[in-house]
Protein backbone atom coordinates (compact mmCIF):
# COMPACT_ATOMS: atom_id res chain seq x y z
CA UNK A 1 0.00 0.00 0.00
CA UNK A 2 2.28 2.29 1.41
CA UNK A 3 5.02 1.96 -1.89
CA UNK A 4 2.04 2.22 -4.10
CA UNK A 5 1.34 5.58 -2.85
CA UNK A 6 5.04 6.37 -3.13
CA UNK A 7 4.66 5.64 -6.68
CA UNK A 8 2.10 7.12 -7.56
CA UNK A 9 3.13 10.82 -5.89
CA UNK A 10 6.45 10.24 -6.94
CA UNK A 11 5.87 11.56 -10.98
CA UNK A 12 3.66 13.98 -9.67
CA UNK A 13 7.00 15.58 -7.70
CA UNK A 14 8.68 15.32 -10.35
CA UNK A 15 6.30 17.15 -12.45
CA UNK A 16 5.97 19.76 -9.70
CA UNK A 17 9.84 19.97 -9.61
CA UNK A 18 10.03 20.06 -13.62
CA UNK A 19 7.44 23.21 -13.49
CA UNK A 20 9.11 24.72 -11.04
CA UNK A 21 12.43 24.75 -12.62
CA UNK A 22 10.75 26.07 -15.57
CA UNK A 23 9.27 28.98 -14.07
CA UNK A 24 12.99 29.78 -13.01
CA UNK A 25 14.54 29.66 -16.11
CA UNK A 26 11.82 32.42 -17.24
CA UNK A 27 12.79 34.88 -14.31
CA UNK A 28 15.79 36.94 -15.78
CA UNK A 29 19.25 36.86 -12.86
CA UNK A 30 19.62 40.53 -13.17
CA UNK A 31 15.96 41.13 -12.03
CA UNK A 32 17.47 40.48 -8.72
CA UNK A 33 19.60 43.16 -8.65
CA UNK A 34 16.89 45.52 -8.89
CA UNK A 35 15.23 44.03 -6.21
CA UNK A 36 18.39 43.61 -3.98
CA UNK A 37 18.49 47.84 -2.88
CA UNK A 38 14.38 47.67 -1.66
CA UNK A 39 15.07 46.32 1.98
CA UNK A 40 17.78 48.69 2.62
CA UNK A 41 15.95 51.34 1.36
CA UNK A 42 13.23 50.16 3.40
CA UNK A 43 15.72 50.28 6.77
CA UNK A 44 16.71 53.80 5.95
CA UNK A 45 12.80 55.10 5.70
CA UNK A 46 11.93 53.27 9.27
CA UNK A 47 15.11 54.70 10.46
CA UNK A 48 14.13 58.31 9.49
CA UNK A 49 10.54 58.33 10.99
CA UNK A 50 11.19 56.51 14.08
CA UNK A 51 10.39 52.75 13.25
CA UNK A 52 14.17 51.06 14.31
CA UNK A 53 13.47 52.09 17.93
CA UNK A 54 15.45 54.53 20.23
CA UNK A 55 18.41 53.33 19.54
CA UNK A 56 18.14 53.40 15.38
CA UNK A 57 22.03 53.26 14.43
CA UNK A 58 22.38 50.04 16.30
CA UNK A 59 19.24 48.81 15.24
CA UNK A 60 20.13 49.72 11.69
CA UNK A 61 23.40 48.21 12.08
CA UNK A 62 22.21 45.18 13.40
CA UNK A 63 19.83 44.29 10.36
CA UNK A 64 21.70 45.05 7.72
CA UNK A 65 24.34 42.54 9.13
CA UNK A 66 21.40 39.81 9.28
CA UNK A 67 20.17 40.05 5.66
CA UNK A 68 24.25 39.77 4.55
CA UNK A 69 23.89 36.29 6.78
CA UNK A 70 20.76 35.35 5.35
CA UNK A 71 21.81 36.19 1.79
CA UNK A 72 24.87 34.32 2.57
CA UNK A 73 22.93 31.31 3.67
CA UNK A 74 20.64 30.87 0.31
CA UNK A 75 23.87 31.16 -1.36
CA UNK A 76 25.01 27.92 0.27
CA UNK A 77 21.68 26.51 -0.01
CA UNK A 78 21.85 26.68 -3.97
CA UNK A 79 24.12 23.74 -4.37
CA UNK A 80 22.53 21.15 -1.91
CA UNK A 81 19.21 22.14 -3.62
CA UNK A 82 20.00 21.06 -7.25
CA UNK A 83 21.86 18.20 -5.61
CA UNK A 84 19.43 16.49 -3.27
CA UNK A 85 15.66 18.07 -4.50
CA UNK A 86 16.52 18.45 -8.25
CA UNK A 87 15.37 22.68 -8.07
CA UNK A 88 17.68 24.85 -10.22
CA UNK A 89 18.98 27.47 -9.11
CA UNK A 90 22.38 27.88 -10.31
CA UNK A 91 21.99 31.05 -12.18
CA UNK A 92 21.12 32.69 -9.35
CA UNK A 93 23.54 32.41 -7.26
CA UNK A 94 26.17 34.69 -8.38
CA UNK A 95 23.70 37.56 -7.97
CA UNK A 96 22.96 36.33 -4.65
CA UNK A 97 26.55 36.22 -3.74
CA UNK A 98 27.13 39.58 -5.07
CA UNK A 99 23.95 41.28 -3.23
CA UNK A 100 25.11 39.45 -0.15
CA UNK A 101 28.81 41.23 -0.25
CA UNK A 102 26.40 44.43 -1.11
CA UNK A 103 24.80 43.96 2.45
CA UNK A 104 28.40 43.14 4.00
CA UNK A 105 29.23 46.56 2.59
CA UNK A 106 26.21 47.99 3.60
CA UNK A 107 26.42 46.33 7.67
CA UNK A 108 30.35 47.90 7.77
CA UNK A 109 29.86 51.45 5.94
CA UNK A 110 27.16 51.38 8.59
CA UNK A 111 29.47 50.46 11.54
CA UNK A 112 32.26 53.01 10.34
CA UNK A 113 30.35 56.08 9.53
CA UNK A 114 27.32 56.11 12.13
CA UNK A 115 28.46 53.90 15.14
CA UNK A 116 32.42 54.20 15.57
CA UNK A 117 32.32 57.96 13.64
CA UNK A 118 36.01 58.79 15.13
CA UNK A 119 38.50 57.15 12.57
CA UNK A 120 41.01 56.60 15.21
CA UNK A 121 39.02 54.39 16.68
CA UNK A 122 38.39 51.68 14.28
CA UNK A 123 41.51 49.91 14.60
CA UNK A 124 40.97 49.87 18.31
CA UNK A 125 37.80 48.81 17.85
CA UNK A 126 39.23 45.88 15.47
CA UNK A 127 41.81 44.79 17.87
CA UNK A 128 39.86 44.77 21.22
CA UNK A 129 37.06 43.58 20.06
CA UNK A 130 36.87 39.68 18.95
CA UNK A 131 33.46 39.93 17.36
CA UNK A 132 34.44 42.30 15.09
CA UNK A 133 37.60 40.80 14.73
CA UNK A 134 35.81 37.97 13.09
CA UNK A 135 33.76 40.11 11.42
CA UNK A 136 36.20 42.05 9.53
CA UNK A 137 37.95 38.30 8.73
CA UNK A 138 34.85 37.43 7.03
CA UNK A 139 34.63 40.57 5.06
CA UNK A 140 37.98 40.38 4.09
CA UNK A 141 37.38 36.93 2.85
CA UNK A 142 34.84 38.35 0.84
CA UNK A 143 36.29 40.56 -1.17
CA UNK A 144 38.22 38.85 -3.53
CA UNK A 145 35.00 37.04 -4.29
CA UNK A 146 33.02 40.12 -5.27
CA UNK A 147 36.47 41.41 -7.24
CA UNK A 148 36.08 37.83 -9.48
CA UNK A 149 32.51 37.66 -9.89
CA UNK A 150 32.72 38.52 -13.43
CA UNK A 151 32.82 36.52 -16.69
CA UNK A 152 36.25 38.07 -17.35
CA UNK A 153 37.90 36.80 -14.40
CA UNK A 154 36.41 33.46 -14.87
CA UNK A 155 38.36 33.58 -17.75
CA UNK A 156 41.93 34.48 -16.62
CA UNK A 157 41.66 32.40 -13.79
CA UNK A 158 40.96 29.28 -15.52
CA UNK A 159 37.53 27.21 -14.17
CA UNK A 160 39.30 25.13 -11.79
CA UNK A 161 41.30 28.15 -10.30
CA UNK A 162 37.96 30.37 -10.25
CA UNK A 163 36.25 27.63 -8.39
CA UNK A 164 38.77 27.01 -5.53
CA UNK A 165 39.05 30.74 -5.09
CA UNK A 166 35.18 30.95 -4.47
CA UNK A 167 35.70 28.55 -1.93
CA UNK A 168 36.45 31.26 0.38
CA UNK A 169 32.68 31.74 0.97
CA UNK A 170 32.68 28.55 3.04
CA UNK A 171 35.32 30.27 5.93
CA UNK A 172 33.13 33.87 5.10
CA UNK A 173 30.28 32.10 6.15
CA UNK A 174 31.47 30.57 9.02
CA UNK A 175 33.12 33.47 9.95
CA UNK A 176 30.32 35.79 9.64
CA UNK A 177 27.84 33.19 12.16
CA UNK A 178 30.45 33.18 14.76
CA UNK A 179 30.29 37.08 14.29
CA UNK A 180 26.61 36.64 15.15
CA UNK A 181 26.96 34.27 18.00
CA UNK A 182 30.16 36.26 19.69
CA UNK A 183 28.01 39.54 19.28
CA UNK A 184 24.87 38.97 20.81
CA UNK A 185 24.57 39.15 24.51
CA UNK A 186 23.41 36.35 26.53
CA UNK A 187 21.86 32.99 25.38
CA UNK A 188 20.04 33.39 22.14
CA UNK A 189 17.86 31.12 20.02
CA UNK A 190 18.68 33.05 16.61
CA UNK A 191 22.43 33.35 16.18
CA UNK A 192 22.78 29.51 17.30
CA UNK A 193 20.17 28.37 14.25
CA UNK A 194 22.16 30.31 11.56
CA UNK A 195 25.11 28.71 12.66
CA UNK A 196 23.36 25.84 12.70
CA UNK A 197 22.36 25.88 9.45
CA UNK A 198 25.74 27.03 7.88
CA UNK A 199 27.77 24.50 9.09
CA UNK A 200 25.05 21.68 8.41
CA UNK A 201 24.85 22.95 4.74
CA UNK A 202 29.01 22.78 4.49
CA UNK A 203 28.63 19.45 6.08
CA UNK A 204 25.94 18.21 3.03
CA UNK A 205 29.23 19.82 0.55
CA UNK A 206 31.55 17.18 2.14
CA UNK A 207 32.10 13.99 -0.29
CA UNK A 208 29.89 11.06 0.47
CA UNK A 209 32.08 7.55 1.51
CA UNK A 210 31.48 5.91 -1.57
CA UNK A 211 33.31 8.91 -3.52
CA UNK A 212 36.19 9.08 -1.06
CA UNK A 213 36.49 5.20 -1.50
CA UNK A 214 36.37 5.72 -4.97
CA UNK A 215 39.33 8.40 -5.30
CA UNK A 216 41.29 6.19 -2.85
CA UNK A 217 40.40 3.27 -5.59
Amino acid sequence: MNDGVSGASAPRLVRMRDGLNGGLRRVPAWALYFLAPLPALYLLWQGSTGGLGVEPISALEHALGELALQLLIAGLYITPLRRFLGINLMRFRRAVGLIAFFYVFLHLLTWLVLDVQVPALIWQDIVKRPYITVGMGAFALLVPLALTSNNLSIRRLGGKRWRQLHRLVYGAALLGGLHFVMLVKGFQIEPLLYMGAIIVLLVLRLPSPQRLFARSA
